[in-house]
């Protein structure tokens, strides 16, 4: 059995990013884990990173990238694309079973393992089980509902994910780049 299934979601909107996701942790068709934390600030709190997929995987992948941002002083997408290429090319890492949203105050971007770094359509950047979920609800509040944060849309955005996908929970971490 393994362990998986997660919602993370990024959003920037007028100025300002948010990066959250939900606690829960899959084991089969069980909870492993509700209160899980896939958020992490690196960087002196100036980068934000969420993860899906294997947590061990994900973890030698945040220590990767934040090797990766220290050696660009901070900048997140040199950062994101040495590590998609060394992800791709290295034949220990390529077996690594996770993705990344990665986010500074000015860009949100989405690193995964086939070496691609993409920089999502509609400020809007959502991985996981039910990122689709999330993405929809996320789109509909930058048209709908302009007036509201990019932190309260993406809280806003996972609780509705919540609602729809049993692989998501309503224990929420938000953060936000310094």
């Amino acid at each position: 059995m393994k362990i998986r299934s997660t919602t993370v979601l990024g959003i920037r909107h007028n100025g300002e990013v948010a990066l959250g996701a939900d606690g829960q942790a899959t084991m089969d068709k069980h909870v492993a884990k509700s209160n899980v934390r896939k958020v992490r600030k690196l960087h002196d709190g100036k980068v934000v990173t969420g993860f899906a997929g294997s947590t061990a995987d994900a973890f030698m992948l945040l220590d990767k990238f934040e090797e990766k941002l220290s050696g660009y002083n901070g900048q997140l997408r040199r950062a994101a694309i040495e590590l998609a290429k060394e992800w791709r090319k290295d034949q220990y890492l390529r077996k690594l079973e996770a993705m990344m949203v990665v986010c500074d105050k000015d860009e949100l971007l989405i690193i995964a393992g086939t070496g691609d770094v993409l920089e999502p359509d509609n400020d809007v950047a959502a991985i996981g089980s039910g990122s689709m979920y999330a993405q929809a609800a996320a789109l509909a509040l930058k048209k709908h509902a302009p007036h509201l944060t990019a932190r309260q849309m993406v809280e806003e955005a996972l609780h509705i994910a919540a609602d729809i996908c049993i692989y998501t929970n309503h224990n929420l971490m938000i953060e936000q780049p310094a």
